[in-house]
């Protein structure tokens, strides 16, 4: 604590300078150890480093399943990464981004407020001359969007809403949804100029084309689940979210995928010679297998069913009679030991 000197002392203590019994040097100010933080109450922070960290995770997830999502659309190598996450007022927000240039309205249901997508001219008319069937060179000269090129743009800022979705599912529900359009910056005033608003910067690349995107988040709208935005929150949802809904949805889709299922009479090692030689009409002595015994029905690469032969209208068939794994391994072993060879 810094000691206080009543008038009396500062007079002694000049009088013993200049009577040289003391030297200036003695009384230097001791230094302050103290970390001092500039701190701007006109722009105040109001997100943790914690929660900027947090909402960088999100997006990165957001930023793969965009790249994903754009590179099957257009047909062309598109790359997006999160480049930084920072706060800012909205006002400079505005200022840093061109003229005209793509704006995006989007509702933040059921968050209250609106956020900004912004997509770089140069992204936007490379998107659309791909889509338009370009090399997706764009376009050197700065123009607003016609109302085609805006109808184009509308359906990709949709599908990225959709990967939107899914990456803040881990925080909340969010439905994100298009509003308008805007080409001019000085028309989307969605809060106060002075309002601090998340500015999430994404790096992005389409073809040989190189651009930003920038996703503004106010404060106003985010503020309700702002709580959420911590690493214990996050880490936690998403273990959650491993729950066995998510296995349903990964068994749902593995019920599309093909495989080959192949009823097998047995088994025998055979010389590449005898292969070579073999003719119509040979016959092949199958090992450890007996007339009437049931075939083994096979599951890709492995034994699931037992079965018997027959014919279905005109055509070979097999009708599965038990379930392998119900014989137990011993049973199974036992059953295809005994017999007499064909």
């Amino acid at each position: 604590m810094t000691e206080v000197l009543s008038q009396d002392e500062i007079d002694q203590l000049l009088t013993a300078i200049n009577a040289g019994e003391t030297e200036p040097e003695d009384f230097r100010p001791a230094a302050d150890s103290r970390k001092i933080k500039i701190y701007d109450f006109k722009r105040p922070d109001k997100f943790s480093k914690e929660q900027i960290r947090t909402v960088s995770i999100m997006h990165e997830t957001f930023a793969r399943l965009t790249t994903t999502s754009l590179s099957a659309q257009l047909r062309s190598m598109v790359h997006v990464h999160v480049a930084s996450v920072d706060q800012l007022t909205y006002e400079e927000f505005i200022r840093s981004i061109p003229t005209p240039t793509t704006l995006a309205i989007i509702n933040m249901d059921p968050l209250k407020g609106n956020a900004i997508l912004e997509i770089d001219p140069a992204i936007t008319f490379s998107i659309i001359d791909r889509l338009f069937g370009g090399t997706g060179e764009g376009t050197k000269s700065q123009h607003e969007l016609t109302d085609i090129e805006q109808s184009v743009m509308e359906g990709i800022i949709v599908r990225i809403l959709g990967n939107m979705r899914e990456a803040w599912t881990t925080v909340i529900d969010l439905r994100p949804r298009l509003g308008q359009i805007d080409t001019n910056p000085q028309f989307a005033q969605i809060v106060p100029p002075t309002e601090m608003v998340v500015l999430v910067t994404l790096e992005t690349k389409v073809g040989d084309v190189e651009g930003m995107m920038n996703f503004c988040i106010p404060y106003l709208t985010i503020e309700p689940i702002i709580s959420k935005l911590s690493a214990q929150f996050w880490y936690s949802s998403v273990r959650r979210n491993a729950t066995t809904e998510n296995l349903n949805v990964l068994k749902e889709k593995l019920t599309t995928v093909d495989v080959n299922i192949t009823a097998e009479i047995g088994k025998i090692n055979v010389p590449v010679r005898d292969v070579l030689s073999l003719q119509i009409g040979d016959v092949i002595r199958l090992y450890n297998t007996r007339i009437g015994d049931p075939y083994s029905l096979n599951i890709g690469s492995r034994k699931k069913f037992l079965c018997r032969p027959g014919v279905l209208g005109k055509k070979m068939a097999v009708q599965i009679t038990q379930k392998i794994a119900e014989l137990g391994h011993e049973e199974f072993e036992e059953l295809a030991s005994e017999g007499e060879e064909l």
